[in-house]
């Protein structure tokens, strides 16, 4: 994945705007199995949208802060199932 500090300030701006909407839809979703398929649901769209238009840097961006939201998601259920 590549270093946030090679974001423009425009990516940056897009990237944490989009990272708020992925929590959101964790706070809209129940507990249990939902939380995945919505960001199996997000990926999906995000991958069809690649396929129309491919190589766009927000579709990029995208595919990051999916994988790091799914990873702070594991995280939070291990500690909650764990620790």
């Amino acid at each position: 994945m590549p270093n946030n500090n090679t974001d423009t300030e425009k990516e940056r701006d897009f990237r944490e705007r989009y990272a708020q909407e992925l929590q959101k839809k964790k706070k809209q979703q129940q507990q249990g199995s939902q939380q995945d398929d919505d960001m199996a649901e997000e990926r999906r769209k995000v991958n069809q949208q690649e396929g129309k238009t491919p190589g766009r840097r927000g579709e990029q961006i995208k595919q990051e802060e999916i994988d790091r939201e799914i990873v702070r998601r594991n995280r939070l259920r291990q500690q909650k199932n764990g620790n």
